[in-house]
């Protein structure tokens, strides 16, 4: 019988194959068989692992949504460690979700290409409005913490301005995306405006 970690690591190899398919030549290039070609393996195989393109649409979103998340919690920790602010910490956060460099860009053409999908699939759907939610909360998080340390005035509503800065995030990775000039120098700048106008105040946290 097969390992278990040779059935993840088949999983890994059909989902970068995805990955790799979809940053190349968008969605249209995913095919079973395009599919098992990149990943080196026989169309059956593939099947085996994932019984149609949205199946494997789903987990490719799930793998980069983890790597993003990954990088997310390693720039918290080390900010921590490093003694920065909030809002220091969160515009590094954000700005993993900018395409700004080829496997950002890669990484954008599979979330939206997820969110496209999505659209007419409700399975989909629940998975896209799930991990919206969730950054949403970990945006809310972050505004509270910054209520708690002096960095965001009390009477903030962190809801409305997490919304916000999602929002903008988001925003700003699509018009970074379309590759226009200075799109990213800009993107960095109105980035960096937003978390100024939300986190206005002055750190206590790291108080002597």
């Amino acid at each position: 019988m097969p390992r278990t970690a040779d059935h993840a690591h088949r999983r890994a190899q059909i989902t970068g194959a995805v990955c790799e398919l979809i940053a190349d030549s968008g969605l249209g290039s995913v095919t079973v068989a395009r599919t098992a070609a990149r990943a080196g393996m026989s169309v059956g195989l593939v099947q085996h692992y994932f019984p149609s393109k949205d199946d494997m649409l789903l987990h490719a979103f799930e793998r980069v949504s983890g790597d993003v998340a990954a990088r997310v919690a390693d720039i918290v920790r080390t900010g921590a460690r490093h003694e920065r602010t909030i809002a220091e910490i969160l515009g590094a956060a954000l700005a993993e979700h900018l395409p700004l460099d080829g496997p950002r860009r890669a990484e954008f053409r599979v979330i939206r290409t997820f969110a496209g999908r999505a659209l007419d699939n409700p399975a989909l759907a629940e998975v896209d409005a799930r991990a919206g939610a969730a950054m949403h909360a970990e945006l809310v998080r972050a505004v509270g913490n910054g209520v708690e340390c002096g960095e965001v005035a009390p009477d903030l509503d962190a809801d409305a301005a997490a919304a916000r800065l999602g929002a903008v995030t988001e925003g700003l990775a699509t018009q970074v995306h379309r590759g226009s000039p200075g799109a990213a120098e800009r993107a960095r700048a109105v980035l960096g405006a937003e978390l100024a106008s939300v986190f206005t105040g002055e750190c206590r946290q790291y108080a002597r």
